[in-house]
């Protein structure tokens, strides 16, 4: 189903909205929940609303999904439950920027990874795109880089988040056009939180027993962020590349900051700051080279 630019526009706007409250959210259930709970329960609240909706509605889809579209599936999920596991771990030493910045990277890995394993040629302003924002992200992890070890530890949690969320969303783009949104993010979700309950198992943490309001810090990220955010743009995988989706996240650390600085009062350095800038020009750059990719594989479509 073709969909107008206007409707990709919003769509991707309110996701960017919804994952963009995830660090606030995180922070907050920081407080008295464990990392690793947190993220665990997370996707638990949205598999718990997915999963039966998903075996009413798409029943007869899931059935007919081949062996190789379930190690795909499993294997999204994984990277899923590995990116939370890291990037929200990383909040736990760095800043709401530096670790919002840091894991928006994505776009980079995804970039090296179509080169590498899918053998698609970047356009020139896409990795010049990528190159710029990913030396921003090099200024921001520097910003830390005197406040002590743990801001390091929380800058490599957060680059790793990033390689594990580039994967995710290179394996969504390759099954996510043949498969409706519920039926692809449903067991993707799935294997996520079940990945993320054996990390919870091995480690041991605190995973109940917390107060009211961790609780609903907790489902409100599995509402807003995961449910409407992350499917959001698991939709616009069907109708865009996994590159230009990735590009569009980095616009994440723009909210990020400004509720971090608004919410919670976190100083963003001159450093970073710059970082920042140089992030935000490298998604101009890239989405404008994407665009004109997608205007020219359109006309050659249509082409005798």
């Amino acid at each position: 189903m073709s969909v107008s630019r206007l409707q990709l526009a919003l769509s991707l706007g309110v996701g960017i909205v919804a994952i963009s409250s995830a660090s606030i959210l995180i922070r907050f259930a920081q407080a008295e929940a464990p990392t690793l709970t947190i993220a665990a329960w997370r996707l638990t609240v949205a598999s718990l609303i997915l999963v039966p909706f998903a075996w009413l509605t798409c029943r007869r889809e899931l059935r007919r999904l081949t062996r190789q579209e379930w190690r795909y599936l499993a294997a999204a999920g994984v990277f899923l439950g590995f990116h939370f596991a890291a990037w929200i771990s990383s909040l736990g030493y760095t800043s709401v920027a530096s670790s919002v910045v840091l894991v928006s990277m994505g776009p980079l890995f995804v970039g090296l990874g179509s080169w590498v394993f899918l053998r698609e040629r970047l356009a020139r302003d896409t990795a010049l795109g990528i190159l710029l924002a990913a030396t921003g992200s090099v200024l921001v992890g520097w910003s830390d880089f005197g406040g002590g070890r743990d801001q390091l530890l929380g800058d490599v949690l957060a680059l790793t988040g990033a390689v594990m969320i580039a994967g995710y969303l290179m394996i969504g783009r390759r099954v996510r056009s043949r498969l409706s949104l519920t039926a692809y993010i449903a067991p993707v979700y799935g294997v996520a939180m079940l990945c993320l309950w054996l990390l919870v198992a091995i480690t041991q943490p605190q995973v109940v027993g917390f107060g009211p309001a961790t609780y609903g810090w907790i489902v409100a990220l599995g509402l807003v962020p995961q449910l409407i955010g992350h499917s959001t743009l698991n939709w616009a995988l069907a109708h865009l590349s996994a590159t230009f989706v990735s590009i569009i996240t980095l616009a994440e650390p723009v909210g990020s900051g400004i509720l971090a600085y608004l919410i919670l009062g976190e100083a963003i350095t001159l450093l970073a700051a710059g970082g920042g800038v140089l992030i935000l020009v490298g998604i101009y750059m890239a989405s404008r080279a994407e665009a004109r990719l997608a205007k020219t594989l359109r006309i050659e479509e249509v082409l005798p």
